[in-house]
């Protein structure tokens, strides 16, 4: 895996020709340019919040979800767990075309809002940041459950008994002895989703349609579309330099933590 991103770095500092598509050189325009735009700030501005807001609403869910799993469910448990893999089953695409279904005008979700009379006229929910990070967070949700599951599952419960023993209510248990010991599931979980966020592609381009732009089909755009190899090697590092300072950073906060 190193030895293409490196390749991928020296593209980055190549020179673009519309007669060659690429000049071996060694140049810093492609990240000048990138930098300096406005457009591309917006781009990368616009991924690092979706990436946020996909995190933070996996884990509300997905924790959730992982306690129930882990402590609740002690019959048929193996097939509990196969309901919320099988979404993995199925092609990113896929399963946005199910939410394109979904959130069309004559779809499902409006369908049921004018029914109901919540809304008389159909929503533009489709080609919206709300479409996005429904799709996105539909796909990492069983990531971020399976994650902390295991995690809540391996904990030692007489933990938490002892202290409730002592007098300690729920919530103090759960601030002062669950979240700590189940913190590394969480951040793990959180890495992950967020890294998948910011490198998404077929969800963002489907669901969010030709004006809604994140960093990934930008990406994919100049390299297949317009044949701009050194800008777009330049983007996808900008990208994987990006993801690796953030989670370097969020790790080493947990660490000191």
């Amino acid at each position: 895996m190193l030895l293409p991103l490196l390749l991928l770095l020296r593209f980055s500092f190549n020179a673009y020709s519309t007669t060659e598509f690429m000049v071996s050189t060694f140049t810093v325009e492609n990240y000048l340019t990138f930098f300096t735009d406005a457009y591309y700030l917006g781009i990368m501005w616009t991924t690092l919040q979706m990436a946020v807001m996909v995190t933070v609403l996996c884990l509300v869910i997905g924790y959730p979800v992982a306690h129930f799993v882990a402590r609740r469910v002690t019959r048929h448990k193996s097939l509990v767990i196969m309901a919320v893999v099988l979404p993995l089953f199925v092609g990113n695409a896929v399963r946005a075309a199910g939410w394109m279904v979904m959130f069309g005008r004559d779809g499902i979700v409006n369908a049921a809002l004018m029914s109901t009379g919540l809304t008389d006229n159909a929503l533009q929910i489709m080609y919206t940041p709300f479409a996005v990070v429904i799709g996105i967070s539909a796909v990492n949700l069983p990531i971020v459950i399976l994650t902390i599951q295991s995690v809540i599952e391996n904990m030692d419960t007489r933990v938490e008994e002892a202290a409730s023993s002592l007098g300690a209510s729920n919530t103090n248990v759960w601030f002062q002895i669950t979240l700590p010991l189940v913190w590394p599931g969480i951040l793990t979980a959180a890495i992950f989703c967020f890294i998948l966020t910011m490198n998404a592609y077929a969800t963002p381009v489907l669901l969010g349609g030709p004006e809604f732009k994140m960093m990934a089909p930008v990406l994919a755009d100049q390299i297949m579309q317009r044949g701009n190899i050194p800008f777009g090697a330049a983007i996808a590092s900008i990208l994987v330099g990006t993801i690796l300072l953030l989670t370097f950073l969020l790790g080493l906060t947990s660490t000191k933590r």
